[in-house]
């Protein structure tokens, strides 16, 4: 049994970070590119919300740990790590409660949004109010924390971490009763606009406001869509703003 309090939190907090995202258009500077990210088959579309990366680490045992983006910030027990952080009472009532895995290192993937938490925050609320939704859920086998650090961070760089697949993701979101970003369908990859004014077009008729504003006084503008496979294989991001730079960019010239 993986006991949390003889395990390298170092090593868990990189095994477990979540990786990053590329934009489906290539982008140096700000600026987005002709070249666009690959896909095939079937593209699961869902709302990218505009909030602060969290996670809640679970072992089989129902041990748990809450971290931000690069941080742990709390263990299960009040054993607090970094108190300075407003997800953690935000999850600490779900973490009790979420499904452990038989075996390995479970990680759910949240955004928690609202209140002061970006400077978008008041497109989702205009009374502080703050929400989460799931994303993904990863899996990873407990003998990675037993690599040395770089081999860790080159490992989750690279894949490393076992992403659960969409239908899979649904179930896992059924089962502890946690509502997952919006989707707004499936598409055929080649479907996806290719051109950057399509795109533009294109995020503006799939989401013209985001599905997760948390009361009447929210400004409702999106931040934009996540595109990925059935199996979360490809994963990519565009944003809204981004193309809006871009276009404003190319309209000067």
């Amino acid at each position: 049994m993986i006991n949390l309090d003889a395990l390298d939190l170092d090593a868990l907090n990189s095994a477990t970070k979540y990786p990053p995202i590329a934009t489906y258009h290539e982008i140096d500077r700000g600026i987005l590119h002709d070249n666009v990210m690959p896909f095939s088959n079937d593209v699961v579309l869902t709302e990218k919300v505009d909030g602060t990366n969290a996670r809640v680490i679970v072992l089989p045992d129902g041990d748990y740990v809450i971290g931000s983006r690069e941080d742990l910030l709390h263990a299960r027990g009040d054993r607090v790590l970094n108190p300075v952080q407003s997800i953690v009472p935000a999850l600490r009532s779900l973490a009790e409660h979420l499904t452990a895995p038989t075996a390995g290192i479970r990680v759910y993937f949240f955004e928690v949004y609202g209140d002061k938490i970006t400077k978008a925050s008041k497109q989702y609320t205009g009374s502080r109010a703050v929400g989460f939704r799931l994303f993904d859920v990863a899996v990873v086998d407990a003998a990675v924390l037993e690599l040395p650090r770089p081999a860790i961070s080159s490992w989750r760089e690279n894949g490393g971490q076992q992403f659960l697949a969409e239908d899979d993701l649904a179930l896992m979101a059924k089962e502890n009763g946690i509502e997952l970003t919006p989707r707004l369908g499936r598409v055929p990859a080649d479907q996806l606009p290719t051109d950057l004014a399509g795109m533009q077009d294109f995020l503006a008729s799939r989401l013209p406001g985001t599905l997760v504003a948390l009361d009447d006084g929210a400004g409702g503008r999106p931040e934009g869509i996540v595109l990925r496979t059935m199996d979360r294989s490809v994963i990519a991001k565009a944003r809204v703003e981004d193309y809006a730079r871009t276009m404003q960019r190319l309209a000067a010239r």
